[in-house]
C-alpha cells in the first residue's frame, strides 16, 4: 500500500501562485509514476501533470503548459506542483495519484490522495 497526502491548497487571486505538495509513504517504488489530477464542481476529473519518478520525465495537459511545473524530491518522497499565473478556471480539488505508467487516464492509477482545494478568485 502507498499513502499519499496532499497539502498546499488555498485561496489565491488570479495571476497568483501556489505550490502543492504530495508526500508519499508506505510501499513506494522508484518505478512509480506520479500524477496530479483536478476536479472542478460539476465537471469530470482531468489530468493536469505527471512525472516519471526514476527519470524525471514530465508531461502536462495543454491548458497548464508554461504555467505549472511538476517536480519531485526523492529524499523527501515528495512530488510538487508549482502553479503560476493562476486563472479562475484552475479552481478545483487537486489530487495526487501514483501508478505504474504515465497516462492521462485516472483509472490506471492505483493510489490516490484525499485532495486539496484550490480556489482562484477573479
Amino acid at each position: 500500500q502507498v499513502q499519499l497526502v496532499e497539502s498546499g491548497g488555498g485561496l489565491v487571486k488570479a495571476g497568483g501562485s501556489l505550490r502543492l505538495s504530495c508526500s508519499a509513504s508506505g510501499r513506494t517504488s522508484n518505478s512509480y509514476v506520479m500524477g496530479w489530477f483536478r476536479q472542478a464542481p460539476g465537471k469530470e476529473r482531468e489530468f493536469v501533470a505527471g512525472i516519471v519518478w526514476s527519470g524525471g520525465y514530465t508531461y502536462y495537459t495543454n491548458s497548464v503548459k508554461g504555467r505549472f511545473t511538476i517536480s519531485r524530491d526523492a529524499a523527501k518522497n515528495t512530488v510538487y506542483l508549482q502553479m503560476n499565473s493562476l486563472k479562475p478556471e484552475d479552481t478545483a480539488v487537486y489530487y495526487c495519484a501514483a501508478g505504474g505508467r504515465l497516462t492521462t487516464s485516472g483509472g490506471e492509477y492505483d493510489y490516490w490522495g484525499q485532495g486539496t482545494q484550490v480556489t482562484v478568485s477573479s
